[in-house]
This record gives structure tokens, C-alpha cells and sequence, in this order.
């Protein structure tokens, strides 16, 4: 009977597969339930987010910047309509093949363009990275053509900084580009987001916060693709303020020609107020280059050109002053009543200092000379004597009367301040006492002593300016884009140098017969338009005991100076001229000022003097052990 089953036995068993099938079914449910309360309810603000950015994203558009005005209303600096590239991360599966297929189109190198992802990116995976500017319409047609083979990659139609004149004016008008991560931890710039265009260099970067504008945002719709089907919402950004510089773009232009392709700087002043009328540095680089994003290769160039592009020279090159250094030690050998202007000495050429002979530019000397005569022809054996009763000390308390050994303060990033030694100053430097041999190349504006061009124009201005030292001045107007009403920034105000009227007219007549006297170091620049004054430097690089003259390589040749003001009778403009290794300041330098202050006058009669405004409401916004024919 053991085969036979019972039916009581069955229904047992029947029962039993029935609730254990029951049992796995509520287990299934269960976990079901907790499954879709976990995405719908723990998680579901993050699916939200991700459903709605492959739906619908919030995406910032940056403002055009404010434009940028000489003076007169010349437009310097404006924006231009690009196609620029970007690409949003969390829209490509696969990334490689995407940046393969775009560097065959867009000429770029698959290392610059990750480079440039690694560098912009941010958390958001979902944030538009920007890799190149400026696509021409091939590049734009080629890419939308493939859109479906490109996706994440997208073509916004915005704004580029568009300097009109291209290198003119590069360095004092700078460039722009995207906030770093540096400059994000930085208290000026904390409250902006990743990818915002800022000024990063010259007057962009000065003026940024007037000049941004404000960014907009739009929400768009996208599809799977993450390409943009429409937009739902959008506000507007709002354009930056424009800005009117005090520069002269005519004079700009005449200085620029005038320098040509020399290694130099220019730099040009208003005496009665401090304006920036020209402003030149070369070698120069090109704005719009580096304002569409500069490649790797490209900057690191750049940074190691010998030729030193990226060196605004008129701020931060800082040379031997040579003999227009011989103004301030004029003016403190008549504050100090060390000699009066009639007292004399007898140059013949050279003059014995311990066991080494200091010689004068002019071989056979000067014969009998008083302080008109030494600043006329420049005589190196007059500064010598004088420069050893003056003593360090004295030298560098009028130095900084005039403006030496500190940075002028223009609002220019970067600026350098240049050196007065004094006997302190050695002693903690190298811990060494000063020699008074050392006192003969300081006399001339040689050995321990370095300026900027800028430094030396606000000394000559100052000079034909009645003794008031002006700050550099950029910035003379803004104009708001929301209500078209224009605004004065008002000028600094000037420091009185305690210099006599007397001894500054002594030296301004000195001056004067630098270019009029028929043994003036820079008579071949008369002008046949207006009477200016000047002062020649030649500065050496290396001394002369080094290289006879005629062997002396280029890059060693004595740097040239002219530092000028006009007319001599209530002066107009002052002027400072460098050619680096140019040799004599009269011959390379000189007549380069005459014919931009002959071009400053010329045009004067052609235009007004300031732009016309709407409203004006003020807002408040090393060294020498030889020294032999050091030329003025």
C-alpha cells in the first residue's frame, strides 16, 4: 500500500507550494515597492535633475563688454559676432571619438583641445566647456552637417573683443579672457562663475568691472543628443559700460610708426594734468590672438621669445636713465645751493677718481663749463665733480621728488618701480659699504641706477609743468549703456615738488638749448613748427672696457633716450622716447620725438580737444666698473 498516495497528503502538499509561491511573490512586490519608492521618493529629486537636463537646461549667455574710446570718440576696442565651439561633457558617451572627428575639422591638435577640457572643466558635467573661437562658416557648416555624429558638441553665436587697429596700442589696451581657477579664489573675482570672460591684461583688465556687463541666462530644451531644440525662457545680459581712454589714437599711430619695428617704448603726457596720450612697447603681440584663447604652443612661444613681446617696456622695463638723469641732479645742485648756476669747472675730458679715470662722452672735453652749458652738451666731468659734493644720499632724496625708485601709480597691473641706491640700500643688498666711486656712476644715470620710461615722463612733465607731478592718468569718461549719459573721472590730483620756480626755469632754459644751441647734443631735431625742449641719454648696457666700440654685438649696444616737452613757452605735451640699443639719444631717439610732437600739433588743428559729452558728473571711480662716453 506503500505506492498509494492519499488525497489528504497532497492537498497538504499542494498547499504548501502555494504558499511558499505566495510568500516569494510578496517578497518580489516588496522589493518592488521599495525600488520605486527609492527612485521616486529618496532619490527622486537626483533623477529629477538629470531628467530635466536631458530635457530642459538653464544655461548663462555672457554680455557683450563695453567699448573702448580714445579720447576724441575713436572707437579702439569693440565686440564682433563669432561662432564660437563648445562641447558639454555628460551629452558624449564617448569622448575620444568625438575630439578625433572635430580636430580634422576645426585645426586644432587633439592634445590642445583636451588640454583645454581639462582646464575649463567643472564639476557640472553638464557645463558647456568652450574650445575654440572665431569658426569660420565652413567649420560651423561641416559641424551642424554632422550633428548627429557629434553629440554633446554645439555652436553658440556670441560675442569676440575685437581691437580694430589689431598690435596698436596692445600693450596699454590688453586683452581678455576666462576667469582661471586662480583668479576664482581671488576676493575681486569670487563672486563670478567658471567660464566668465574677464580682462586679463592692460586696460581690459584695470577697467573689467566697468567694462563685463552683466551675463543672462536662457532655458532651453534639448533632445537626447543635448542639442538645443527651442528656447522656453530667456533674460537678456546686458552690455558693459563703455570707456574713453585719454590716449590720441592719431598721436598713438604717429608714435607708432616713429618706433617702427625697434625694440623700444613711447610714452606721451598731458604736463597740465597727467593724461596718457600715447603709450607704444615693442615688440607688440596681437589682442585678438589672445583674446580668442591662445593654444599651449602658441603662448608658450610667446612667454619665451627673447624679444620679450608680452613686456609692456613703458611699465616694467627698467634701464640705466643715462644723461637725462643729469635734470634731477641740475635741480638738486640749485635747491642745495651746492654751486650756482654761473659757478664753472674745467672739463678736459676725463678725471681722475682713485686709481681709475672717469671719462666724459667728448674726448677732449668740454673746456670751461657751468650747469646750462653741462645740460646742453651733456658733460659726464661735470656730474662727476658734482655728484661727489651731492653725495648718494642727496642724489636719491631728489630722485624721488621727481618720481624715481617707486611705481607712478598709473592703473596698469604689473608696474615696477625701478631703483635709487643709497648707502643703506648697499649695505643691506649685498652688506657692503657705499664707495664714492660708486657716487660718479649714479651721477650720470648709470651703475646701480634703473628707471621706466614711464617714470622718466612723468619727471620730464613735471619739469615743463611747473614743478607739479602728475599720476599717469588713463581713464577721462565712462559712458552707462542703460541710460546714454556720460560721466567725468576726475583727473589726480598733482603733487608740488619742492623746486623753485627759479631753478626750474633755469633748467627749462637749459633744456631748450639741448635742440636749439648749435653744440646742443640734439640740434639735428629742430623743429621748424614749434620749439621743444629735451634732454639726450645714452645708457650704457655693458662697459666699455668690455668690446671696442665697432665690436660691440647689437643686443650690448648702448640703449638711446630723449625725454622732450612743447612748446619750451607753456607746454602742451611732454614726451619720452627709448630705442633699446640704439646708440646715441640724439641721433636714434631725438628725432623720433620731434616728429610725433610735429604730428600732435598738426592734428591739434584738425579736431577738439575732448569728446563731446552728453552730462558730466564727476564719479570716483647693474652696475659699471667703466664709464667711458656716456653721450647724452
Amino acid at each position: 500500500m506503500g505506492g498509494l498516495s492519499f488525497p489528504q497528503e497532497e492537498d497538504r502538499e499542494l498547499a504548501g507550494r502555494i504558499y511558499r509561491f505566495f510568500i516569494l511573490l510578496m517578497i518580489g512586490l516588496t522589493a518592488l515597492l521599495f525600488r520605486a519608492w527609492n527612485l521616486q521618493v529618496s532619490q527622486g529629486p537626483y533623477y529629477l535633475e538629470l531628467s530635466e537636463n536631458n530635457r530642459l537646461r538653464v544655461v548663462a549667455t555672457p554680455p557683450p563688454r563695453g567699448r573702448i574710446y580714445d579720447r576724441h570718440g575713436a572707437l579702439l576696442v569693440n565686440n564682433a559676432p563669432s561662432f564660437n565651439l563648445y562641447l558639454v561633457l555628460g551629452d558624449i558617451p564617448e569622448l575620444e571619438p568625438v575630439i578625433d572627428y572635430l580636430v580634422g575639422i576645426i585645426e586644432m591638435t587633439p592634445e590642445d583641445v583636451s588640454g583645454l577640457i581639462e582646464e575649463r572643466k567643472k564639476s557640472d558635467p553638464y557645463y558647456p566647456i568652450k574650445i575654440k573661437e572665431g569658426l569660420s562658416m565652413r567649420e560651423v557648416a561641416v559641424i551642424e552637417g554632422h550633428g548627429l555624429q557629434l553629440p554633446g558638441v554645439k555652436i553658440e553665436a556670441e560675442f569676440r573683443r575685437d581691437a580694430i587697429s589689431g598690435t596698436l596700442a596692445a600693450h596699454l589696451l590688453g586683452y581678455v579672457g576666462e576667469v582661471t581657477r586662480d583668479q576664482l579664489k581671488n576676493k575681486r573675482y569670487e563672486q563670478l562663475k567658471g567660464g566668465t570672460i574677464i580682462g586679463q591684461f592692460g586696460v581690459e583688465q584695470s577697467y573689467d568691472s566697468i567694462l563685463r556687463g552683466t551675463p543672462g541666462e536662457k532655458k532651453i530644451e534639448v533632445d537626447v543628443l543635448g542639442h538645443e531644440r527651442q528656447v522656453v525662457k530667456e533674460i537678456l545680459p546686458q552690455r558693459g559700460n563703455d570707456i574713453y581712454l585719454a590716449l590720441d589714437l592719431d598721436l598713438q599711430k604717429a608714435a607708432e610708426v616713429a618706433l617702427s619695428n625697434k625694440p623700444g617704448a613711447i610714452v606721451a603726457l598731458n604736463p597740465k594734468n597727467g593724461d596718457v596720450l600715447a603709450m607704444v612697447s615693442h615688440p607688440a603681440f596681437d589682442p585678438n590672438i589672445m583674446s580668442g584663447g591662445v593654444s599651449t604652443k602658441n603662448w608658450k612661444a610667446l612667454i619665451e621669445d627673447k624679444d620679450r613681446p608680452l613686456t609692456n617696456r613703458v611699465i616694467r622695463g627698467q634701464y640705466p636713465p643715462g644723461s637725462t638723469f643729469k635734470i634731477v641732479l641740475g635741480a638738486a645742485l640749485l635747491e642745495t645751493k651746492t654751486v650756482s648756476a654761473s659757478d664753472t669747472i674745467q672739463c678736459k675730458g676725463t678725471i681722475r677718481f682713485g686709481e681709475r679715470n672717469f671719462n666724459d662722452w667728448k674726448k677732449w672735453g668740454h673746456g670751461k663749463t657751468d650747469l646750462h652749458k653741462s645740460l646742453v652738451e651733456s658733460c659726464d666731468v661735470y656730474y662727476y665733480e658734482m655728484g661727489l659734493k651731492l653725495g648718494v644720499n642727496t642724489i636719491e632724496k631728489y630722485s624721488r621728488l621727481f618720481g624715481f625708485g617707486k611705481p607712478t601709480g598709473i592703473e596698469l597691473a604689473y608696474e615696477k618701480g625701478g631703483l635709487i641706491p643709497t648707502t643703506t640700500w648697499k649695505k643691506e643688498k649685498f652688506n657692503e659699504p657705499w664707495y664714492p666711486g660708486e657716487t660718479l656712476s649714479v651721477s650720470i644715470g648709470q651703475g646701480y641706477v634703473s628707471a621706466t620710461p614711464l617714470q622718466l615722463a612723468t619727471m620730464i612733465a613735471a619739469v615743463a609743468g611747473e614743478g607739479i607731478w602728475h599720476t599717469p592718468r588713463l581713464l577721462i569718461k565712462t559712458r552707462d549703456n542703460k541710460t546714454d549719459m556720460f560721466r567725468d573721472v576726475q583727473a589726480f590730483s598733482g603733487r608740488q615738488i619742492p623746486i623753485s620756480k627759479k631753478s626750474l626755469e633755469t633748467i627749462k632754459h637749459a633744456l631748450a638749448g639741448v635742440i636749439s644751441d648749435p653744440h646742443g647734443t640734439a640740434r639735428k631735431s629742430q623743429s621748424s613748427t614749434v620749439d621743444i625742449g629735451g634732454k639726450t641719454g645714452t645708457a650704457q648696457v655693458v662697459g666699455r672696457a668690455s668690446f671696442e666700440f665697432e665690436d660691440v654685438p647689437e643686443e650690448l649696444a648702448d640703449h638711446a633716450w630723449f625725454v622732450a616737452f612743447a612748446p619750451v613757452e607753456n607746454p602742451e605735451i611732454a614726451i619720452v622716447v627709448l630705442v633699446e640699443n640704439g646708440g646715441h639719444g640724439g641721433s636714434a631717439a631725438a628725432p623720433l620725438a620731434r616728429d610725433i610732437i610735429e604730428a600732435y600739433f598738426k592734428a591739434k588743428e584738425e579736431k577738439p580737444s575732448t569728446v563731446e559729452t552728453h552730462e558730466k558728473r564727476p564719479i570716483n571711480m647693474g652696475q659699471n666698473d667703466s664709464i667711458e662716453e656716456t653721450h647724452g
